[in-house]
């Protein structure tokens, strides 16, 4: 069997993964101990983040021609994958506070929403609250006035009443 025939499932596997993608985050995991690395991969499983290790040639195979494509740039070193088809900031998110906490891994740089971002600007998108939360605002800030204006009114019917 030729060596490309092994290779081909490896890059279609990486395509069809990237597919559906709304966000892929590339890190350099280097230095990080058995046990971080299966922490940080059940946080993200939980999380609906795909996170994979392939060669750099593999995916350079399956990222061109594609929205992914500057992620070629970032491909050197050992690279790691995490990979959101429903939210935008879930990789980088996650990545991120897990970094914190074990120095060793390293933001490389990652597509969101089909823009390119280099390792600053993941970290900034990693800082950005998620939609759900942005939602919760919205609406306790449209909540607020009205709520402050029902209470203006029933205080001033308590005083009419007295």
């Amino acid at each position: 069997m030729a060596k490309v025939e092994l290779k081909q499932p490896i890059v279609a596997e990486i395509s069809e993964l990237l597919k559906d993608a709304k966000s892929v985050v590339l890190a350099d995991y280097r230095g990080l101990t058995v046990e971080q690395d299966t922490a940080l991969r059940k946080q993200l499983r939980e999380n609906g983040v795909v996170y994979k290790v392939y060669k750099n040639t593999m995916i350079k195979f399956a990222i061109k021609g594609t929205p992914f494509e500057e992620l070629a740039k970032d491909l050197e070193g050992p690279t790691a994958m995490a990979v959101s088809c429903t939210d935008e900031t879930a990789p980088a998110k996650h990545l991120a506070n897990f970094a914190k906490k074990a120095d060793q891994l390293q933001l490389k740089g990652g597509v969101v929403d089909g823009a390119y971002y280099d390792e600053k600007g993941i970290q900034v998108i990693a800082s950005v609250p998620s939609r759900d939360e942005l939602l919760g605002r919205l609406l306790g800030s449209m909540q607020s006035p009205v709520a402050n204006f029902a209470r203006v009114i029933n205080q001033i019917a308590e005083k009419e009443e007295a």
